[in-house]
């Protein structure tokens, strides 16, 4: 985290140091969890998700993006249309706190200096990493390891965004993070001496979406790729 963190200052140092334009604001929407415990619904936010956003428009057509997210991930396997899981019942919930930088893509030339309202669909992918707690299930109950770890994950990210306010952007996307770890919902314990306690699919890792809005102020001169 503390890299992560460094990596945005210098970012930000770069940005001021060559006149583009920046995007600083906030994050709003909801979360839901993809894996071995509970529903497997891909957008079905069920608890809330806040952080901050900053942005570095590079070009018209893309910007450097990164994030700080807090969530709490939740499955509740009563809530799941497979019968087994229905059936076994297992709860689980993990909050996570998860930084993310990356590139984001428009579809068509967003110039933020144009005078004008403008509104255009994009993309964003990188990578995140998201600090939770382990834990493992004993007897179907959710029991603490008294551990952390992080989850290595790429974000893939679609949304629609218009500066429809002056300097005020406001943006709606939904997104999945494809993590590395299979950890998120204990159904694969950290401890190598808990191991067997897991269960699942361990051939296929844990999703987890974010469905919300962002509002972003811009703000530095115009850069060069603008009309004069």
């Amino acid at each position: 985290m503390r890299h992560f963190i460094i990596l945005v200052l210098i970012i930000s140092g770069i940005n001021l140091g060559h006149s583009q334009i920046n995007e600083l604001g906030v994050y709003v929407g909801g979360s839901n969890f993809i894996g071995d415990v509970g529903a497997t619904d891909y957008i079905s936010p069920n608890q809330l998700a806040f952080g901050g956003i900053y942005k570095w428009n590079r070009s018209k057509r893309h910007a450097y993006r990164a994030s700080l997210i807090f969530s709490e991930l939740e499955g509740i396997d009563v809530n799941s249309d497979d019968p087994r899981r229905i059936q076994r019942g297992y709860e689980f919930s993990s909050k996570i706190l998860e930084a993310s930088l990356g590139i984001e893509l428009t579809f068509i030339d967003f110039n933020l200096h144009s005078g004008i309202k403008l509104g255009t669909p994009y993309l964003y992918s990188g990578i995140s990493v998201a600090n939770h707690d382990n834990h493992y299930f004993l007897n179907g109950v959710q029991t603490n390891e008294n551990t952390s770890s992080w989850a290595y994950g790429i974000p893939m990210v679609l949304g629609y965004k218009s500066n429809f306010l002056g300097n005020i952007i406001l943006a709606i996307e939904v997104g999945a993070r494809v993590t590395f770890s299979d950890e998120l919902d204990g159904s694969i314990p950290d401890s190598e001496f808990r191991q067997q306690y897991r269960f699942g699919n361990i051939n296929n890792n844990d999703w987890y979406m974010f469905s919300g809005i962002t509002l972003t102020y811009t703000f530095g001169e115009n850069p060069c790729y603008c009309v004069e």
